[in-house]
């Protein structure tokens, strides 16, 4: 009897925790389910007339623009294509909402309110204001590695 009353606290703490798990995620499960298509259906869906600034075969991107700022809406002919893209935008900082086959590059609180209606995951580019910091640690882990 003594390890079923402790059993059954940590039992009941661990359903607190999931609870309160679930409740935070709220927030979460008000995403839409990742929107696919054009780059005029996406902008259709954020309500944005783009203006093309790039018209390929491998990537279509356009501006958009939410009062006074701006975004850019990009779409793309491959999955490879995207994630290439995006990586390689990535070392440039910024923020990216991150669909199927799409891209929109903006300010964080855009991509919030585009992630509303269009849904994907929001990518952090690289901080250049700390890559010394970083860098100066990650040399230090290597010298104390090989030292």
């Amino acid at each position: 009897m003594r390890l079923s009353r402790p059993m059954l606290a940590l039992t009941g703490a661990v359903a607190v925790l999931a609870l309160a798990g679930c409740g935070s995620g709220g927030a979460e499960s008000e995403v839409p389910a990742t929107a696919t298509g054009s780059l005029e259906h996406l902008a259709a869906e954020v309500k944005c007339k783009p203006d093309m600034q790039t018209d390929a075969d491998t990537i279509r991107q356009a501006i958009c623009k939410k009062g006074k700022e701006q975004y850019v809406l990009a779409t793309f002919a491959t999955d490879r294509g995207q994630r290439e893209w995006v990586d390689m935008a990535k070392d440039y900082g910024g923020f990216y909402l991150v669909g199927r086959k799409w891209v929109a590059v903006g300010e964080e609180n855009v991509l919030d309110d585009l992630r509303g209606r269009l849904g994907g995951d929001v990518e952090e580019g690289i901080d250049h204001a700390n890559m010394d910091h970083g860098g100066g640690a990650h040399a230090s882990g290597h010298a104390g590695h090989g030292g």
